[in-house]
């Protein structure tokens, strides 16, 4: 029997089309509960500040670079959506005079349109944003060269191949109402996924690529950078792949409670916590990797009680 439709999405799956036995668990959880979800591979850390929360987010591109070498090189990939961190990453790099010449960046993704990544001087291009929040800001005789940038763009070759010689320490990200990180989002439901979404082992071939982004990302996106209007937002972008997250030795989620629900981010947590990975919930795919950590603000969790505004 095919499962249902979502709810807000025709064709395509999201989590409004799992089991509501599922839902109910998630949005009955405690703060306190989610928060005792950890398991070996998947742990749990809150912050009570978000002053602490965004050091400890800068840090981890600290701690990452400091490993690197020009014999090993090591990098981190990082998001935009939080972006608060980045211009302390900048702070403390110049701060501590750390020399990170030797040391890696990967942006985990990059609209796309119109046949190509958008150039620099789109007001929405995370390129831009992460040059002018942290990399511009980097005394330039203690950053690493542009050639140790790695953006996603239209011809994904060159930034596959900059991940099989560089090792990616941390992968950062958020969460979005869809449930993704980066923007692998659930899929249409088409071709041979019309009746049940694809399998966690399918979706995990995917590498980088072009995507089409679901409706429930367009109205986030419009909402979190664009004042609301969705005519703003591309509707494809360039993301990073679970090919690549498979790669990097930890998956790092930061969760200040501005990108998604209260309920997603319990979602996500008990989906994580129990092993259950399916593909209509893209993050909950991190499951089945080895080293994941979710960081919230603990103010910022919330609760699923019904609220009328």
């Amino acid at each position: 029997m095919a499962r249902r439709e979502s709810l807000v999405a025709k064709g395509w799956w999201d989590y409004t089309t799992l089991d509501d036995e599922l839902l109910r668990d998630a949005a009955a959880l405690s703060a306190e509960q989610l928060l005792q979800l950890s398991r070996p591979g998947f742990q749990i850390v809150a912050y009570d500040t978000l002053e602490e929360f965004y050091l400890a987010e800068a840090l981890e591109y600290v701690e990452a670079w400091k490993q690197s070498t020009d014999d090993n090189p090591v990098g981190i990939c990082g998001p935009i959506g939080p972006t608060e961190q980045l211009p302390l990453v900048a702070q403390i790099v110049n701060s501590l005079q750390l020399d990170i010449r030797s040391a890696h960046f990967w942006g985990m993704d990059e609209w796309y349109q119109n046949g190509r990544e958008v150039p620099l001087s789109h007001p929405l291009s995370f390129e831009r944003a992460d040059r002018e929040l942290c990399f511009d800001r980097i005394d330039p005789k203690l950053r690493m060269p542009d050639a140790h940038l790695h953006f996603p763009a239209a011809d994904v070759g060159p930034y596959i191949a900059s991940w099989e010689s560089v090792r990616c320490a941390v992968m950062q990200g958020g969460q979005g109402e869809v449930k993704h990180w980066a923007f692998n989002d659930p899929l249409p439901r088409t071709g041979r996924w019309i009746d049940e979404p694809p399998p966690p082992e399918e979706y995990r071939k995917l590498s980088t690529r072009v995507v089409d982004l679901h409706p429930i990302t367009l109205i986030q996106n419009a909402r979190t950078s664009g004042g609301g209007n969705v005519t703003l937002v591309p509707s494809q972008a360039i993301t990073v792949g679970p090919v690549q997250t498979w790669q990097a030795e930890k998956v790092s989620i930061w969760q200040a409670g501005m990108h998604d629900s209260p309920f997603g981010m319990r979602l996500t947590t008990l989906m994580i916590s129990k092993g259950i990975a399916d593909t209509s919930v893209p993050m909950s795919l991190l499951a089945d990797h080895p080293n994941v950590q979710f960081n919230f603000y603990r103010p910022g969790i919330g609760t699923c009680e019904t609220e009328m505004h």
